[in-house]
């Protein structure tokens, strides 16, 4: 596969490689930036380290400072639109141009544009579950249980979030956090903590829907992350043309058809514009 990394590589350069293809997507936090989330590792995104798995199960402390972030930043999050990217894609899937979406994001954006098939590697912030019982519960029903047990925590207007939904919070000695109202066990969001494994099914079916493509597109991702990199290599070894739209050097420039330095709102929009018959 010849590579071609270049700052000035054109929109019409891409729309050449995927036209009358079928095309994967994948997207990571870049695609929601327009919609005021911001990017991990995005020009300007202030270094971050997010709870680990092993923290949130090692103490207390850890799950109280968690949800108290989680739960204001979820409120921010949830107030979020899809952009003309999201929507974008939704359209290219309704024209059968691509066969869904491949997100590395927890936001639900995708859905909430229209996408019907979505494939959420890391999980989805709109859901709860509990980690003795499996029971799964609505965010808006545990949200409505904190606010319940923690009148006192309100949403300042700079609260800091992050893609995942979670917040800078301190004081959180006072927070209760609710369990499961089925066993009593420690409740979770539904998402990939750092330390967890994508569940082998969802990533299934991620590579599913790049074994059925002609394409891959990638758009907003740096490529940091295992499980993204690891479905551009299943497609480079596929032999598929892989095209990255992001601003910014990924991890996956080197083994691109095409790299597009630029922003995945406005490059999206131009490519459903072109690719859409």
């Amino acid at each position: 596969m010849s590579t071609a990394v270049t700052a000035d590589a054109t929109i019409d350069s891409a729309i050449d490689i995927l036209s009358d293809r079928t095309v994967a997507v994948l997207t990571g936090a870049g695609i929601s930036t327009d919609s005021g989330i911001p990017d991990y590792r995005g020009e300007g995104a202030p270094r971050r380290t997010p709870m680990s798995f092993a923290q949130f199960l090692g103490d207390q402390r850890s799950r109280k400072r968690y949800w108290a972030g989680s739960h204001l930043g979820y409120a921010r999050f949830r107030a979020a639109e899809p952009n003309a990217g999201h929507f974008a894609l939704a359209r290219l899937e309704w024209a059968g141009v691509i066969p869904g979406v491949i997100t590395q994001n927890v936001d639900g954006l995708h859905t909430r544009a229209g996408s019907r098939r979505v494939v959420p590697l890391h999980g989805s912030m709109d859901r709860v579950v509990c980690l003795r019982c499996g029971q799964m519960f609505a965010r808006e029903d545990i949200a409505a249980q904190i606010d319940e047990l923690n009148p006192w925590l309100t949403l300042p207007e700079a609260v800091t979030i992050a893609p995942d939904g979670d917040a800078e919070v301190n004081d959180v000695d006072s927070f209760e956090i609710p369990v499961c109202s089925v066993c009593g066990g420690p409740l979770k969001p539904d998402v990939v903590f750092f330390g967890e494994f994508v569940p082998p099914l969802r990533f299934e079916a991620a590579r599913e829907l790049v074994d059925g493509a002609d394409a891959l597109l990638v758009a907003g991702s740096s490529l940091a992350v295992n499980s993204g990199i690891r479905l551009v290599e299943h497609a480079r070894r596929r032999k598929l043309p892989i095209v990255v739209i992001n601003r910014g050097e990924t991890k996956g420039d080197t083994r691109a058809t095409l790299k597009v330095d630029a922003g995945t709102s406005e490059t999206l929009v131009a490519l459903a514009d072109a690719l859409i018959p």
